[in-house]
C-alpha cells in the first residue's frame, strides 16, 4: 500500500489503472453530543496507519429506496449513515512531490441528500485524464448542517444554518495544509459542484471563513442566489421545535439526546410541510453578511476565476418526477406565477414564454412553458447574473450551457437537471445505468473528453477554452460568448436570447433563484 503522511497521521491508498486513491481521510472530528450543531474541529491524531481502501460513512438523510429518473446514480449498497461523517477522499496521478492543480468537488442533493462517494463521481478519471489531484467530501446536511437554532435558542445553540458551509471551508483548509503530499499544489484550487453543490461552490464565494482557500471556482447548476433570510431560518427552526415538542425555555437539550435518525425525518416532514427548500445557507450577517450574489457585486470573489453554467432543460427531471405537472391546465400554470411569499407577479412573463416557445407553430402545453420558465428562473438567470456582476467588476467569468439530451424514458428528460455530471467526470459510460441516462454512443464519449478538457484546462489555467472550443471568450452583455456542449461542443453567441432578455425586467430581480 501507498501510504501519505497528513496532519493528523498517516493515511494509506492503493492503485488502480495509474490512479492513487485515498478514501475515508477525516477532516474533521465527529459533530456529536454536545457539538452536534458546533462549527467544525480538528479529527483527533491517529497512531499507526490508516486504511483508505473503502469510503466511510455519510451525512445523515433520508434515503430513498427508489431514486427514479437518477437511479444510476445509486449505490449497489445502502449507505452508512453516520455524524461522524466528515471525510473526504482523494484521486491522484502520484504522491511525487509535483504541484498539480486541486479540483475539489461539493456534491448536490437540495442540502438534504448526497455524499463525496457516490460512484457518478468517481475523481480517477479526471485524475488521468488531466494530471490534477480530485477530492470529493462529505458535509453535515438537512437539520444538521443547516439550521439556525441561535435566534430561537436566544444564543444558548448558536448555530447560524452554516454548518455544511463551514464544514466545505475546513475540508478547503484541510487541503491547504495537507495536499502537496498528495501531489497537489495548495495555491492552485478549483472548487466545483452541482445543483446544492453548485449553490454551495456560489455561497463559498462569500462566506468569510472561506476567504483565500481556492482559487478557482464552477457552479454547476446553482450560482450565488440560494440563501434563507435570517426570518426565514428562524421560522424553519420554529417549526421543527414544535414539531419535536421541544421548548427553549425547558426542554432544549432534548435536541442533543435525539437520535439522528429521528431529528433527520422530522425535519424531512417539516420541509415537506413548508413545500421549499427550507435547509439552505443563511445570511446570519457574519459568516455569509448578505445574499451571496450581493456580496460577488461588492468584491467578495474578484480574486476567483469562475466557470458558470447549467443544462437547457433543468426542470423536466423534477417535472417527469411531478405528475401534477404534466396535467397542469392553464389555471395552474397562473395560480403557480401568480405573487406570493414576497415574489413578484411572473404572469406576464409566463404570457411572453408561451408567445416565444410557441412562435415556430410548436403545440407548447401549460407544463412545457412552466419546465423552461422554472429552468431559467432557478438555474439559467442565477448563472447569467454571476457573470454579469463579475463582468461588471472588470472581472472575467466563463458561460457554459448543456444541450445534450438523455436518452432515457424515450427523450422526455432532454437536457435535464444532472445530464452534465457524468461528462465532467468522465462516468457517463460506468454501465448500462449511467449509458442509459447520459448516452453511450461515439458522440457522446467525444462530449465527455470535450467536456473534462475544458473543465480541466480552466483547473489548470483560469481558461477553458480548448482546440475544440477555440473561440470561447469571457462573458460580457455584447457577446455572450457560451460555450454548447450538445453533439458535438460548440460555441455561441448569446443562446436563447429571446428568452433571457425578457429577464431585463427589473421588476423580476427578487424571482431569480429563490427555491
Amino acid at each position: 500500500m501507498l501510504q501519505v503522511e497528513t496532519s493528523y497521521g498517516t493515511v494509506a491508498g492503493i492503485e488502480q489503472e495509474g490512479v492513487l486513491s485515498f478514501k475515508h481521510i477525516p477532516y474533521a472530528a465527529a459533530p456529536t453530543g454536545e457539538e452536534r450543531w458546533s462549527a467544525p474541529k480538528p479529527p483527533d491524531a491517529w497512531a499507526g496507519v490508516r486504511n483508505g481502501e473503502e469510503f466511510g460513512p455519510v451525512s445523515w438523510q433520508i434515503v430513498a429506496t427508489e431514486q427514479g429518473a437518477l437511479s444510476f446514480a445509486a449505490d449497489a449498497t445502502p449507505p452508512v449513515l453516520s455524524e461522524d461523517c466528515l471525510s473526504l477522499n482523494v484521486w491522484t496521478p502520484a504522491t511525487d512531490g509535483s504541484s498539480r492543480p486541486v479540483m475539489v468537488w461539493i456534491h448536490g442533493g437540495a442540502f438534504v441528500t448526497g455524499s463525496g462517494s457516490s460512484p457518478i463521481y468517481d475523481g480517477s478519471f479526471l485524475a488521468s485524464r488531466g494530471d490534477v489531484v480530485v477530492v470529493t467530501i462529505n458535509y453535515r446536511l438537512g437539520v444538521l448542517g443547516f439550521l439556525n437554532l441561535n435566534e430561537v435558542t436566544g444564543g444558548r445553540i448558536p448555530s447560524t444554518g452554516n454548518e455544511g458551509l463551514l464544514d466545505q471551508a475546513f475540508a478547503l483548509a484541510w487541503v491547504r495544509d495537507n495536499i502537496a503530499g498528495f501531489g497537489g499544489d495548495p495555491n492552485n484550487v478549483t472548487i466545483f459542484g452541482e445543483s446544492a453543490g453548485g449553490m454551495s461552490v456560489g455561497a463559498l464565494l462569500a462566506l468569510r471563513e472561506a476567504k483565500g482557500l481556492f482559487h478557482k471556482a464552477i457552479p454547476q447548476s446553482g450560482a450565488a442566489h440560494t440563501a434563507n433570510t435570517l426570518t426565514q431560518s428562524t421560522d424553519v427552526a420554529s417549526q421543527l421545535l414544535t414539531a419535536l415538542e421541544v421548548s427553549p425555555n425547558s426542554n432544549l437539550n432534548k435536541l442533543f439526546e435525539l437520535p439522528a435518525d429521528e431529528l433527520t425525518r422530522v425535519g424531512a416532514e417539516v420541509s415537506a410541510k413548508l413545500a421549499w427548500m427550507c435547509y439552505q445557507p443563511c445570511i446570519d450577517g457574519g459568516q455569509l453578511p448578505a445574499r451571496p450574489i450581493d456580496c460577488v457585486a461588492n468584491g467578495s470573489a474578484d480574486d476567483v476565476a469562475v466557470l458558470v453554467g447549467c443544462t437547457r432543460d433543468e426542470w423536466l427531471l423534477f417535472s417527469v418526477m411531478d405528475p401534477s405537472i404534466k396535467a397542469m391546465t392553464q389555471a395552474d400554470y397562473e395560480r403557480r406565477l401568480a405573487p406570493r411569499n414576497g415574489r413578484p407577479d411572473l404572469r406576464a412573463l409566463g404570457l411572453s414564454y408561451q408567445e416565444i416557445l410557441s412562435s415556430d407553430g410548436n403545440d407548447v402545453s401549460p407544463g412545457d412553458v412552466w419546465q423552461a420558465l422554472e429552468s431559467d428562473r432557478a438555474f439559467r438567470m442565477p448563472g447569467i447574473v454571476l457573470a454579469e456582476t463579475l463582468n461588471s467588476r472588470s472581472k472575467d467569468a466563463f458561460q457554459y450551457l448543456f444541450t445534450v439530451e438523455s436518452p432515457a424514458y424515450g427523450g422526455i428528460l432532454k437536457s435535464c437537471h444532472a445530464i452534465d455530471i457524468g461528462y465532467v467526470f468522465g462516468t457517463h459510460n460506468l454501465n448500462d445505468g449511467t449509458r442509459g441516462f447520459f448516452g453511450g454512443e461515439r458522440a457522446h464519449i467525444e462530449l465527455a473528453e470535450a467536456t473534462m478538457d475544458a473543465w480541466l484546462a480552466f483547473a489548470h489555467t483560469g481558461n477553458p477554452a480548448t482546440d475544440v472550443l477555440s473561440t470561447w471568450k469571457p462573458y460580457d452583455k455584447e457577446s455572450r460568448s457560451t460555450a454548447i456542449f450538445g453533439l458535438p461542443a460548440s460555441v455561441e453567441n448569446a443562446p436563447l436570447e429571446e428568452l433571457r432578455a425578457l429577464w431585463d425586467d427589473q421588476s423580476l430581480q427578487g424571482a431569480i433563484g429563490a427555491l
